[in-house]
């Protein structure tokens, strides 16, 4: 018996390194979109609930910042070779790449936040912005004194028009003169991360007698809050809770709960689509240190109530991605 001692070492040593390597490959990813991780809006809540998963199981995970839109199919596959599990993409942007390699890869678990694809091995999860922009859209009308007020949305595509459509309708339904003025900062995904023209498009609103702008930007809203500012308006966030970015300026944040969308799935992959809107948590506005000024007890009350409505299904918010128009 004591000749074969030499060797069980070794082959104990193997196999602890087979399970190191094994844990090692078993760890998650998330691959962040256009504007990276510190955008301070849709990447960077999807990267706090990553942060927050970390923290609590005391495991890392992989991650990638996608740069320009070539890089997404070779991140993806990249990550599924690696044997990362579960891989995340944060962002409709990623959903064609995604389509792609989580077929090569079945029996690797994909998620997609913000896009649905439709295969055994991917979990989508998506958002009702109709109705959390419709909530922001009831209070920037409440609060407007000239009865005009703004949107500026990122790059031009349906999901952002399905902030605009909810934000116009919860202007409209509160206030029927209300006059909503709408653009776009572009129609490449460069227009994501553009703080100078987001300050130029909040500014010419302004100017047409604006007096509180909702921007639905990404890294973009950043220039449509200073011009806020720099103006004595009033403007709302977006995705994160942006409050903070210009206390007193900012009268709320819509908030996407992107963070906990990406902790959810880090907890427990399922398969399958998932719709998160006011009822179950995954849009709401922000109320905080920040904007309590602002969110007078009144107010809060009136928001409170049109929340409550579409919650309960007296109100129901028109969604521009059924029909591809803002029909209400």
């Amino acid at each position: 018996m004591t000749s074969l001692l030499p060797h069980a070492r070794p082959l104990a040593a193997l196999t602890l390194l087979a399970a190191s390597a094994m844990a090692q490959a078993q760890q998650p990813a998330v691959i962040f979109d256009m504007g990276g991780k510190f955008d301070k809006s849709f990447n960077q809540a999807g990267y706090q609930g990553a942060e927050r998963w970390k923290k609590e199981a005391g495991k890392n995970y992989l991650e990638f910042e996608i740069s320009n839109d070539t890089q997404r199919v070779q991140a993806l596959r990249r990550m599924a070779e690696k044997g990362a599990n579960p891989i995340i993409s944060i962002g409709f942007a990623q959903a064609s790449a995604l389509q792609q390699v989580a077929k090569d890869f079945p029996k690797t678990q994909f998620a997609i936040i913000d896009a649905q694809v439709n295969l055994p091995n991917v979990q989508s999860v998506l958002f009702k912005e109709h109705e959390g922009s419709y909530v922001v859209g009831a209070m920037a009308a409440l609060v407007s004194k000239t009865g005009k007020v703004g949107f500026v949305g990122g790059m031009d595509i349906p999901l952002i028009r399905k902030f605009q459509c909810g934000y116009e309708q919860g202007a409209k339904a509160t206030n029927p003169k209300v006059e909503v003025f709408s653009n776009m900062t572009g129609t490449t995904s460069t227009a994501w991360n553009d703080p100078t023209r987001g300050g130029e498009l909040a500014k010419a609103q302004f100017t047409k007698g604006s007096d509180v702008v909702f921007a639905a930007a990404g890294g973009t809203g950043v220039g449509v809050y200073q011009a806020a500012k720099d103006a004595g308006k009033l403007a709302i966030g977006v995705d994160s809770n942006q409050n903070h970015l210009q206390p007193g300026v900012m009268l709320t944040s819509m908030v996407k709960r992107v963070d906990v969308a990406v902790y959810n799935v880090l907890k427990g992959w399922k398969p399958g689509v998932q719709v998160l809107g006011l009822k179950e948590g995954g849009v709401d506005y922000a109320a905080d240190e920040h904007n309590a000024k602002l969110l007078t007890p009144v107010l809060k009350g009136k928001v409170d109530a049109v929340k409550a409505d579409i919650i309960a299904g007296k109100v129901k918010v028109a969604d521009y991605m059924a029909d591809n128009a803002c029909k209400y």
